[in-house]
């Protein structure tokens, strides 16, 4: 086909099938005409596959039987778009070849990197000196062309008259990881946008993280070497025609009108809790506890935003601690399936930059570039990050403000920027040496993790794996009854309406009535009061921390329900949930009471108050000896008010490292 039967064919085919829209698009100012590539097979096949061979040419034909209409409006270029193009288009980035130069290909994968929105030139005019000869160049390449010689003979030298610009932008697009196999390592490719695909609307759909599918042709870019001459090898770079967002999020997941039905069903079922907690990991045993846990992090609390700029994150954070083997990594990788927008990590395979954001250099347009990282590319979604415990401390130090303020803030090279980062946390852990040890004081002692990231989780679980005959038969049973059927197991609610249901309860927002803040209030004023009296420092059983979490939990069940109020019910049904957990993690044996300060600080209360008394001890000792004290008249004094040996020991041990004392000679010490 030349190209004005090309021409031709296009005016016809736009004039039957497109009319009406491109009259609304002339009237209302928009240039964009987007076309469905399965029409245009149906109404000329081999009009179709000159698009797919010579895609520039042929787009170019389509726009000049644009311009050949009537329209209302003063619009006179428009863009064509093509969408719907066929799956033997379809290929990996890794798969691209120079055959396939010049081709309309459709490609997916995960925008990794993006660069800033700069005019570039396409056509300029230029003016001979010497004759007064006006001279229109196309601008094709990235540097700007002159022309060669003007038809007066001159060569060289041209006044630039005027030059046309259209906002460009390059993007860096990565394979997904669904896509690739074994130790594949994933292939990227630069993604160049332009015109109405760099506009503000358009852009929010290629943040760096989305997962989008582009469609246009491959083009070569020359390699300039280092001596100034050109190489013999050639990039490639894909310019698009089309670009859109296969991205899913809570609040993008089509829900047909039956679904949503069945939903609501689910929803007033009276036993809700258990329906949907046997649907979260049905090939699990056991567990009820924390499964119903999960269950309401990804359901999440209300985020609520305040006039005066303060904001309460509604995302709630679990952390799971305990023996191997007891199925943590099985559920974590439950709950990646489940949510609709997840990612999921693994401890010593993370960094703390790539956990949150870094910045490296761009090779494209030059500068620096940002790119986020899996807390912020989880953006109102979940993260699951394993084996926590393996990660070093300066990475978990980066999980700060993520996990409270919800934010990443970045001073690195010559940008600052806050990138955005509602996301969830679940983690899982090993103990301190590898497994729980039943004979040791409690388990809080045995986490080895920073206590400022333990206190920003609102729920921590202990899962112990104990031998207990009855137990581990059911157990067994269940495990191998699973390889001999693999089918044996399957969930009320089947995973892909699991993930519809809770994508459409986390829309609910919930308010908190007046029974269930009496029910919260009552809990936290108990727990709070429980604090025994210990020489002059009283334990702390629970924080504020805990008293937002618990608004979190109960709204969480609240939207279980589709309430929309929280009720007394759920309030009560959050506070067993945390109770449950502070008597596993935070219960201090010496006073029987809960102690929070065993996470938030690692030093329960009752060890402080003693370090306190014998703080006074040697103040009143050396009033009395001097400043050399001997350790025995420590012990005699001690020994008085009920301290045993091992805790002044202990006690004198902790001042050292503080600080507070030192050993001038064996058998004394000094204050500082």
């Amino acid at each position: 086909m030349d190209t004005q039967d090309q021409i031709n064919a296009f005016k016809e085919f736009l004039l039957g099938e497109y009319e009406p829209m491109i009259l609304e698009k002339a009237r209302v100012g928009d240039n964009v005409i987007p076309i469905d590539f399965k029409k245009l097979t149906e109404f000329d096949i081999s009009l179709s596959e000159d698009l797919l061979d010579n895609p520039e040419e042929v787009i170019k034909a389509a726009e000049i039987a644009l311009e050949q209409f009537d329209l209302p409006g003063d619009i006179r270029k428009f863009n064509v778009r093509f969408k719907n193009l066929p799956e033997s288009q379809r290929i990996l980035i890794r798969d691209i070849r120079s055959k396939h130069i010049g081709r309309l290909l459709s490609i997916d994968g995960v925008v990794r990197q993006k660069t800033d929105v700069r005019p570039q030139v396409t056509a300029s005019r230029y003016e001979c000196p010497s004759c007064g000869n006006v001279i229109p160049v196309l601008q094709l390449d990235q540097k700007l062309k002159e022309p060669t010689r003007c038809g007066c003979g001159r060569k060289g030298k041209f006044k630039l008259l005027s030059k046309e610009l259209v906002d460009a932008q390059s993007l860096t697009l990565e394979e997904a990881a669904e896509d690739l196999e074994g130790g594949e390592q994933p292939k990227r490719m630069k993604v160049f946008l332009k015109d109405d695909l760099v506009s503000p609307l358009s852009e929010k759909r290629t943040n760096p993280g989305t997962k989008i599918k582009v469609n246009g042709f491959v083009k070569e870019i020359p390699i300039v070497l280092k001596t100034g001459g050109q190489s013999t090898r050639f990039d490639l770079m894909i310019e698009a025609n089309y670009v859109e967002s296969t991205n899913e999020e809570f609040d993008e997941i089509k829900i047909t009108k039956e679904e949503e039905e069945r939903i609501k069903e689910i929803a007033s079922d009276p036993n809700v809790i258990e329906l949907m907690v046997g649907s979260v990991a049905p090939s699990i045993y056991g567990h009820e506890k924390i499964k119903e846990a999960l269950l309401i992090q990804l359901l999440g609390g209300v985020k609520k935003e305040r006039e005066d700029g303060g904001k309460n994150r509604g995302d709630m954070h679990v952390l799971l601690i305990g023996d191997p083997g007891a199925g943590k990594s099985q559920l974590l990788k439950r709950i990646d399936i489940i949510a609709p927008k997840s990612r999921f990590v693994s401890g010593k395979g993370a960094s703390g930059a790539g956990l949150t954001a870094t910045v490296v250099k761009d090779e494209f347009m030059g500068g620096w570039a940002l790119e986020a990282g899996a807390l912020v590319l989880a953006h109102r979604g979940m993260i699951c990050i394993d084996e926590l415990d393996k990660m070093t401390k300066e990475d978990t130090s980066a999980m700060h403000e993520a996990l409270e303020g919800q934010t990443v803030t970045i001073s690195k090279a010559n940008i600052q920027a806050t990138l955005r980062c509602q996301t969830t946390v679940l983690a899982a852990a090993n103990p301190k040496f590898g497994r729980f040890d039943p004979y040791s004081k409690t388990i809080a002692e045995q986490i080895e993790l920073p206590t400022t990231l333990i206190n920003r989780f609102d729920l921590i679980f202990a899962v112990k794996d104990l031998p207990d005959p009855v137990k581990d038969e059911r157990l067994a049973r269940f495990v191998l009854g699973l390889h001999q059927d693999e089918e044996s197991v399957t969930p009320e609610i089947e995973t892909d309406l699991l993930r519809k249901t809770i994508a459409f309860l986390k829309k609910q927002r919930p308010v908190l009535t007046k029974g269930a803040i009496d029910e919260i209030v009552e809990y936290y004023l108990k727990m709070r009061g429980s604090g025994q009296q210990e020489g002059s420092v009283k334990s702390i059983p629970i924080s504020a921390r805990q008293l937002e979490g618990l608004v979190r939990m109960a709204e969480a069940y609240a939207k279980m329900r589709m309430s929309p109020k929280v009720s007394k019910r759920d309030a009560k049904k959050s506070v067993d949930i945390l109770d449950y957990c502070l008597k596993q993690i935070a219960f201090d044996e010496e006073t029987g009471t809960i102690d929070i300060d065993r996470i938030a600080t690692g030093v329960t209360t009752s060890a402080r108050s003693k370090i306190v008394n014998l703080k006074g001890i040697i103040q009143n000792l050396e009033e009395k000896v001097g400043k050399n004290i001997p350790i025995e008249d420590i012990m005699e004094a001690a020994a008085e008010i009920g301290m045993e040996e091992e805790e002044v020991e202990d006690g004198l041990e902790k001042l050292k490292r503080s600080g507070d004392i030192f050993e001038p000679k064996r058998g004394f010490i000094s204050r500082i």
